[in-house]
């Protein structure tokens, strides 16, 4: 987004947030494809691989979990609190100017 206007409507810090966010849905998903897969796979060789692998993207996805969690994008143990932030960006997203 353009400086001025991150600026003008205070999207920088929600640009962080969108960021963040994404990155914990696509590992959460990368999580979801290696236990598939593990649970697919032909060989034991295979599966080792790829139980490695997932473990690998199980810790990446709790650092992306503390982080934002750290830092009040995401509050995965108080469903309140993350409603409350979840209808804050609703109303944020719904009243950019366009």
């Amino acid at each position: 987004m353009n400086p001025i206007l991150e600026y003008m409507t205070g999207m920088s810090a929600l640009s962080d947030q969108i960021v963040a966010m994404d990155m914990l849905t696509s590992a959460k998903s990368g999580v979801r494809n290696y236990a598939m897969a593990v649970t697919e796979c032909a060989t034991p060789e295979v599966k080792a691989v790829l139980a490695k692998q997932l473990e690998e993207a199980i810790d990446l996805h709790h650092s992306i979990a503390d982080y934002v969690a750290e830092r009040g994008f995401y509050y995965p143990h108080d469903i309140n609190r993350q409603i409350q932030l979840d209808l804050q960006n609703i109303d944020t997203a719904l009243n950019i100017p366009y």
